[in-house]
């Protein structure tokens, strides 16, 4: 069951040896976890104008917008990864690491969002739900430890899997940049149909991660 009463997100990639060389390189070299945090929401902003960035250029350009788009999402996952492992492996936690370790987080999700939400052939309303489903899921998931029973990481549509939907639709809209399909007076392209994904699988995250709650919080009181 994925839950961790420390508040860490299960994550393969934390045992692999090139990010745990990275992360201790990293600690050596000065890093501090809180600054790359910080780099977390650089990287999250920067996607979110690439992305927005799209309706206004062409060719290779926008090629290059959707392309850059992904390259930052990931970057921002790959920051997300170092912190935790810079202030916990690199003992170099602080008091305000858990502020650190959240805030960040939100404000990237919502540049992402947003930004999908104006990007070429999307649709602002599905970026901001997207946005708002978001944050819930990430709302519902710091409720758990709130109410005493740990940090639930239930998908489908978790932070890393928002992240991997967006990448994969940045990916395909830089190959197949013209890509929609026309029908009832409506285009469907590939960045609205992720973040309908993102949306629909928001809900059922949200859901999934509450029944969960409700489950432990009767469990605890028996």
């Amino acid at each position: 069951m994925p839950i961790e009463t420390s508040g860490r997100r299960p994550l393969k990639t934390r045992d692999w040896p090139f990010f745990k060389n990275l992360a201790a390189w990293l600690a050596r070299s000065g890093a501090t976890p809180n600054g790359i945090s910080f780099m977390s929401i650089v990287f999250g902003c920067g996607a979110g104008a690439l992305l927005a960035a799209t309706p206004h250029v062409d060719g290779w350009a926008l090629r290059g917008c959707w392309l850059g788009a992904a390259a930052c999402v990931q970057l921002r996952l790959i920051a997300n990864l170092l912190d935790g492992m810079v202030a916990v492996e690199g003992r170099k936690g602080g008091p305000v690491g858990d502020l650190w370790n959240e805030a960040p987080d939100r404000v990237s999700d919502a540049a992402i969002f947003i930004g999908a939400g104006f990007a070429a052939g999307s649709c602002t309303c599905l970026g901001f739900l997207a946005t708002i489903m978001a944050l819930f899921v990430a709302y519902v998931r710091a409720l758990g430890a709130s109410v005493g029973v740990g940090q639930i990481f239930l998908g489908p549509q978790a932070k890393p899997h928002r992240m991997a939907v967006t990448t994969f639709a940045c990916v395909l809209s830089a190959v197949f940049p013209s890509f929609a399909l026309e029908g009832a007076g409506h285009s469907v392209t590939i960045i609205k149909i992720a973040l309908a994904v993102v949306i629909v699988g928001g809900v059922i995250t949200a859901w999934r991660r509450l029944a969960r709650i409700a489950t432990l919080l009767r469990e605890k009181a028996r």
